[in-house]
């Protein structure tokens, strides 16, 4: 992706959302898991490696996540979400976050999650 200075980038817009936005060398993006028929396990996993494509793809890494909004439908899914969620991080680089049990659109969606990342300065 082309990444110009003090522009808004869309990655893949649509008419009701896009891949990332990016701006000023900050990225925002959610993830959802692609197969909402598995259990939390899973979908957390989905999302997981989802989240390092779209990194790659923006010039950035797990390492560089600033913050994340983590949306559960159950709260007795956290502990399996904490799991995955703290070996997949780097160790000393978990970001500022923030979990709720909510309601998704979806029904079948356990879980969903709206990142913060800083975006590499070399991509700019």
């Amino acid at each position: 992706m082309d990444i110009k200075p003090n522009s808004i980038q869309r990655l893949r817009p649509t008419p009701r959302w896009s891949d990332a936005t990016l701006f000023n060398g900050i990225a925002h993006f959610v993830e959802v898991a692609a197969d909402t028929e598995q259990d939390v396990i899973s979908q957390t996993s989905q999302i997981l490696a989802q989240t390092e494509t779209t990194l790659a793809e923006i010039g950035s890494d797990k390492s560089k996540l600033l913050s994340a909004t983590i949306y559960l439908t159950d709260a007795k899914n956290a502990p399996a979400f904490n799991t995955l969620w703290e070996a997949w991080l780097p160790t000393g680089s978990a970001p500022s976050r923030a979990c709720v049990v909510a309601q998704l659109l979806d029904p079948k969606m356990l879980v969903e999650i709206a990142f913060v990342a800083a975006v590499a300065k070399s991509r700019w």
